[in-house]
């Protein structure tokens, strides 16, 4: 038993200077809290990241920054609020639906790995622009290789509106095959390519799985349905897309330890929001999910796995966003990140090699701004304090506040009876709004 320790701590130990990881960040796209065998589905098989997450450390209580895709992109990236960044809505191709601009005044943090030189990659979907200047490579990937804009109409049209969006770097591109697939096979692609360098690399793989259209290929489908009997037609085509997405996952971490790279890459998987209930999402017990900001909307499931650093089999409870991991990974990474800009993400590198580590902050903020009916242009916000989360789920609803840690299905609302909590609350959630209300969001004329 203390040999076993000793080995442990041995492994443990700071990463040599003349060594750092390379990084790869694995986001999907709507995956629901409870939407994986080892998050508590009992419909669904998905070996691949059951295993990555038994292999290193999940995350109970990992937050993406918003209900919608654009938001947690821009955070995830530039390691800010996405308000901050003028990322408060989803940016989409015609300007009387669009609620974002990507601030091109804000260095997004691949583009300081690469200035520190680090090779920098994106595979899959970029959403977070469709012209200059803000395009992958324009924003500081070395390599692109993906699909530019929102959703998908179709997984093997790749489309939008009728518009190709596929682009490989600068150049369009219109290669056949259902997305998924291609977005594993290119990922792969780019690991061999990096297999003899010596350079580092940050690889960020975005899945455009399991978001709408729910389009797995009919053999998985049918894989499913002849599987788990008495599966509705609906559930089965997410659970198929789902499971798809994983065996993808599965390839690129096998040509990652084929190629030699494993024990010495950071692996983050994510989601950038919780799963769409309408279409048959799981988000476990948690209340509602995609485009909300209770916590169904907002907690996605999340592990990281570091061989020899982070022991495998953990948990932790702390509290982080998606805006937290790319300062993480620079720490583990020896990536210095910019002192003359301020950052609202944090690293929680000290919780993933087991030492003890305060929370990242003591208030987490949740925006997000949306048009139509539903939203009229205006916001939804969340803030969390401790135990306490005050919430406004609909522009036209009142403030609702919940107390996580006695009920974390969000059922009890005690917004009458704690109105002090309520009225600093709010004041906050003010504060940010106005914060963010300095950044232009709406692209240019």
């Amino acid at each position: 038993m203390i040999f076993r320790v000793c080995l442990f701590l041995l492994l443990a130990a700071p990463v040599a200077a003349d060594a750092p990881p390379n990084m790869l960040v694995i986001l999907a796209d709507d995956l629901g809290y409870g939407d994986l065998a080892c998050q508590g589905a009992t419909d669904m098989q998905t070996p691949h990241l059951d295993r990555l997450f038994a292999s290193g450390m999940t995350f109970d209580n990992f937050y993406a920054n918003c209900p919608v895709c654009s938001p947690t992109r821009a955070a995830l990236l530039s390691g800010r609020y996405q308000e901050l960044v003028g990322v408060p809505g989803v940016i989409r191709t015609h300007r009387e639906n669009n609620w974002g601009y990507l601030d091109p005044g804000t260095q997004l943090l691949p583009a300081v790995a690469k200035q520190q030189g680090c090779h920098t990659a994106i595979i899959g979907k970029w959403h977070l622009g469709l012209q200059a200047p803000n395009r992958p490579n324009e924003r500081g990937f070395d390599h692109f290789k993906g699909y530019l804009g929102d959703m998908m109409d179709d997984y093997y049209k790749h489309r939008r509106h009728g518009i190709n969006y596929m682009a490989h770097n600068e150049q369009e591109i219109d290669p056949p095959g259902h997305a998924t697939d291609l977005f594993t096979q290119w990922a792969i692609d780019y690991l061999n390519e990096r297999r003899d360098s010596q350079q580092p690399f940050l690889l960020y793989l975005a899945y455009n799985a399991p978001h709408t259209p729910i389009q797995p290929p009919k053999d998985w489908e049918q894989k499913v349905l002849q599987r788990e009997q008495g599966i509705s037609g609906q559930r089965a085509k997410l659970v198929a897309l789902i499971e798809h997405m994983d065996d993808g996952i599965g390839r690129v971490l096998a040509a990652l330890q084929a190629n030699g790279q494993a024990d010495n890459t950071i692996v983050v998987f994510t989601s950038d929001n919780g799963g769409q209930l309408n279409v048959g999402a799981n988000n476990g017990p948690l209340r509602d999910g995609k485009q909300s900001v209770y916590e169904g909307g907002l907690k996605v499931p999340t592990a990281v796995r570091w061989p020899g650093k982070i022991a495998p089999g953990s948990r932790s409870s702390l509290r982080a966003m998606s805006m937290d991991i790319l300062p993480t990974l620079f720490a583990a990474s020896q990536v210095d990140l910019p002192a003359d800009r301020p950052l609202d993400g944090r690293s929680f590198l000290p919780t993933l090699l087991g030492k003890s580590q305060e929370p990242l902050r003591s208030q987490l903020f949740f925006c997000r701004r949306e048009g139509g009916l539903r939203y009229g242009g205006k916001t939804i916000e969340a803030v969390i304090d401790g135990p306490w989360k005050l919430l406004q789920n609909s522009p036209w609803a009142p403030l609702e506040l919940y107390n996580l840690d006695d009920d974390p299905q969000e059922t009890n609302n005690l917004f009458s009876k704690n109105k002090a909590v309520v009225n600093r609350l709010n004041a906050a959630m003010r504060k940010q709004l106005q914060r963010g209300g300095q950044v232009p969001w709406q692209r240019p004329e």
